[in-house]
């Protein structure tokens, strides 16, 4: 099952990276990463289904990176080229089969 705890954000220039991680055990239908920034809504960022298909968000399409490692049992979102406006709390979610899992998000700050 998955914990959805996030963890690896922290603090990063503009133009920086950041890699988060998350634990995510059993059989998914799908992952994704989900971010609550201050002065916007909770935006879907990014996800991998069980069939290896991915979506993005236009607003990260080509900078952020959705994978999973199945021997960690662990799900990953590299950052890169960040910008101040990816400054957010990302949440790890999980799907099995049709029901969501989520946990505890972890605040990447990006400073111009």
């Amino acid at each position: 099952m998955c914990s959805c705890q996030a963890s690896g954000g922290g603090l990063a220039q503009a133009g920086g990276s950041l890699r988060l991680s998350c634990a995510a055990s059993g059989s998914t239908n799908a992952i994704g990463w989900y971010r609550q920034a201050p002065e916007k809504g909770r935006e879907l960022v990014a996800t991998l289904s069980s069939n290896n298909s991915t979506y993005y968000a236009d607003s990260v399409k080509g900078r952020f990176t959705i994978s999973r490692d199945n021997a960690k049992n662990t799900v990953y979102l590299q950052m890169n080229s960040l910008k101040p406006e990816d400054t957010a709390v990302y949440y790890c979610t999980a799907w099995y089969g049709s029901t969501p899992h989520w946990g505890k998000g972890t605040l990447a700050t990006v400073s111009s």
